[in-house]
């Protein structure tokens, strides 16, 4: 037993799940690309991970081409693990609104279409309330109407094995990539030299 015990400790701790924090919860945004949306999220402290998918439309198990394809109703999403004893709900909504373009309705950056779109997927009444608060001082803040959706959570599927942590395994694919997108540039343009 105490072996076993043992084992599985060791094994939450090299998952970075802490003992003492069981307050382990899921987010999931759709930012365009989701090899983009990855980064961001991942260098803060209190993400656990991060995982490229598909939600919010009709199809079950969508595939890559089918999604980019369009027709689906599924948006590019990045699913985030995080615990809310280390990082709030409140500042995943900042991370997001910082790496999207909120006022582009037709996709994000060089994607183009509604597989593309920027959109919050709350899991709840309070992520729905902080959500839509955090739309209105952003248009507030910026002067302008923010077109980018807030709905509820729908099934997440996880997308195939090699966009995981593409920008990780290809850095200069994924660099060259973004630099051509143009989101940088955007992002700066929106946000100020902070962004991102």
């Amino acid at each position: 037993m105490r072996g076993i015990l043992a084992l599985l400790l060791l094994l939450s701790a090299t998952l970075g799940y802490a003992q003492d924090s069981p307050n382990i919860r899921t987010a999931i945004f759709a930012g365009g690309c989701f090899w983009c949306m990855e980064p961001p999220f991942d260098k803060v402290k209190g993400v656990l991970e991060t995982t490229s998918g598909y939600s919010g439309g009709h199809v079950k198990n969508p595939s890559y081409d089918q999604v980019s394809a369009g027709g689906t109703g599924h948006a590019e999403v990045v699913q985030v693990k995080y615990d809310a004893d280390k990082v709030s709900y409140s500042e995943l909504l900042n991370i997001f609104w910082h790496n999207v373009d909120p006022f582009d309705a037709g996709g994000q950056f060089c994607d183009r279409g509604d597989q593309y779109r920027a959109e919050i997927f709350y899991g709840n009444e309070e992520e729905k309330k902080l959500a839509e608060e955090s739309k209105k001082k952003i248009e507030a803040e910026l002067g302008k109407k923010v077109v980018t959706q807030i709905k509820p959570a729908a099934t997440f599927f996880p997308a195939e094995a090699y966009h995981q942590n593409y920008y990780q395994r290809n850095p200069l694919r994924y660099k060259y990539y973004r630099f051509r997108c143009g989101r940088d540039q955007r992002l700066e343009e929106v946000w100020g030299k902070a962004s991102g």
